[in-house]
């Protein structure tokens, strides 16, 4: 099942894809991130999944300000000229506080028992990160966020459970950086790190040019005992 949740805020509103189990109950809630391509059909699929898995899941149109409502697709050249485009003019902090506001919402929705994790996919994944360190959800999955290293000084504000999934050849996501990312997180309670080798950025995007189905089916059964964990 799924329906519209409209989040309103002082800047303005936005909208939300939400994915409901069927059967009706108290489920923890879980935020899926989108990529740079807007809440498309494979975010979307993904957080159906979520709710076939016995989740509410909610997906915020997190390009509401420059573009409400996009879909894109990595297949069209245009669309991916779009997609950076809106990349490099978004706000990391406004969008920090939209997660934030979508996570206060998201406690009170019909049917959610007050737990609220977060997973991200490429800027969905840093923008996990960011809500790690600032927000109060209860647990965190970040997939392959690019930027992440350049936001490490605040890994000691994470006060949550959270696991990052990195490719071992990442385009965007050097070794360096992925060592720094580790090194970061190092030592602290409830944090794991696993890096996919033979893997690009985006390995885990429903049929995307880089998916690749064992790395995905490995780290996706990676945030299920997670978020099973943590949440339930």
């Amino acid at each position: 099942m799924s329906e519209k949740l409209v989040i309103s805020t002082a800047e303005g509103s936005f909208d939300c894809y939400v994915a409901r189990p069927d059967v009706v109950g108290t489920y923890p809630v879980i935020i899926v991130l989108q990529e740079i391509f807007g809440v498309n059909e494979g975010i979307r699929s993904i957080a159906d999944g979520y709710a076939a898995k016995g989740y509410i899941a909610v997906a915020p149109d997190l390009f509401w300000r420059n573009a409400p409502g996009v879909q894109l697709w990595e297949g069209n050249e245009a669309d991916v000229a779009k997609a950076f485009e809106l990349y490099k003019s978004y706000d990391f902090d406004h969008g920090v506080r939209d997660i934030a506001a979508t996570i206060s919402a998201a406690r009170t929705l019909e049917g959610a028992s007050g737990k609220v994790g977060v997973t991200g996919y490429c800027l969905g994944g840093l923008m996990t990160w960011l809500s790690a360190t600032r927000t109060d959800g209860d647990a965190f999955a970040a997939y392959y966020g690019g930027g992440i290293d350049q936001y490490l000084s605040e890994a000691n504000d994470i006060g949550a459970p959270i696991l990052v999934h990195l490719a071992g050849d990442d385009a965007y996501i050097k070794p360096d950086a992925q060592e720094q990312i580790k090194a970061a997180l190092a030592g602290k309670a409830d944090a794991e790190v696993h890096i996919y080798p033979g893997c690009d950025h985006a390995f885990a995007r429903p049929g995307g040019s880089h998916h690749d189905a064992a790395a995905t089916q490995l780290a996706n059964s990676r945030t299920d005992e997670f978020f099973a964990r943590t949440l339930r």
